[in-house]
């Protein structure tokens, strides 16, 4: 499949959805590294080729390529043939490195000139996973918003001090547009196709994907409970874990120290150090990502996601979860 002829418009069974009529078709070139990761790329590409089946128009097109033109494995062994080698990008194509594993040794100096060409000469770039790597050497991320996989944040700091990643799945600041690969691909994907063609449009592709998250960047790569996982700290654990239990008819922070054994100044102390914040802020966050789930995966109206939330009132679990996502439920649960 090449940007530069016919994009690709499938046929499929599920319904047909009007484009708008003046928009053009948008190019993507994917610029793909060894042992780059399959699940990054192909959630990037196939919300394109849903766009394109739905709408029966070319609103998307793309072209793969390696630095050489030859075949490229990926992390998962599996070995992709591509169009050929990169060339040059037409300057409104988007030009995507599609990383992973080991990016300091397969992100070359060659690359590196291809994306900083680009960027140079008005196009937008673009990186999954680890493709953010390429962009940083390029000198493309300062006083950028940016991401990537929260795996490999840790080294890209190490190598970057000036750079700071979010923790966000997504993030498009004019030109530059990152990933942190896996399903967030999808995610970004998503948000090009509404800003494109409308949320309305956007939407179908995501059941489509069957995939029911609202449109728009979700807060973060990895729940909070993953964080504690790493941390092993038991007596943390133990207080997550009662947390957890108390979904619905919350504890308050002298029942939860009473259970486990230790002071209320005790357990401030060891979330303050651990996660950065104090307890009661991490359950009313837990709570809330919780209500988010059960917005986006269940039928249940927003009374009934408040009381499963624990929360006494509708009203003030709307103004919650609008403080914590930057919008009201309502708006989310309208648009599932």
């Amino acid at each position: 499949m090449s940007a530069d002829t016919a994009p690709l418009i499938p046929a499929g069974a599920a319904y047909f959805r009007p484009a708008r009529a003046d928009a053009p078709t948008r190019a993507f070139d994917f610029l793909i590294c060894p042992t780059f990761t399959l699940l990054a790329f192909a959630s990037a590409v196939e919300p394109l080729r849903i766009a394109n089946q739905l709408s029966q128009r070319p609103l998307y097109a793309w072209r793969t390529a390696t630095a050489d033109g030859q075949p490229v494995t990926s992390s998962c062994g599996l070995t992709v043939q591509v169009d050929g080698p990169l060339g040059t990008p037409t300057r409104d194509a988007t030009l995507v490195v599609c990383a992973g594993n080991q990016p300091e040794k397969v992100i070359t100096p060659a690359l590196v000139a291809a994306v900083q060409r680009h960027h140079r000469h008005g196009g937008p770039v673009a990186g999954l996973c680890t493709g953010p790597f390429a962009l940083a050497k390029a000198g493309l991320l300062t006083n950028r918003r940016f991401t990537l996989h929260w795996e490999n944040q840790p080294a890209f700091r190490e190598m970057f001090p000036a750079l700071t990643p979010a923790e966000t799945k997504f993030e498009i600041d004019d030109r530059i547009l990152t990933s942190g690969g896996g399903a967030a691909a999808t995610d970004l994907m998503i948000d090009i196709i509404a800003r494109d063609q409308g949320e309305a449009f956007a939407t179908m592709v995501l059941d489509m994907c069957l995939r029911r998250v609202a449109i728009g960047r979700d807060p973060g790569q990895r729940s909070s409970l993953s964080a504690v996982a790493q941390l092993r700290n038991p007596g943390l654990s133990a207080m997550v874990e009662l947390m957890k239990r108390h979904i619905e008819e919350p504890l308050s922070m002298e029942e939860i120290s009473a259970r486990v054994g230790y002071s209320r100044r005790n357990v401030e102390r060891i979330f303050r150090k651990a996660l950065g914040q104090p307890p009661a802020r991490f359950y009313l966050d837990m709570r809330l990502d919780h209500a988010r789930n059960l917005l986006s995966g269940t039928d249940l109206s927003l009374s009934e996601i408040s009381a499963a939330c624990g929360f006494a009132t509708r009203s003030h679990f709307s103004k919650a979860f609008t403080a914590r996502f930057g919008t009201a439920p309502s708006r989310l649960h309208a648009r599932l």
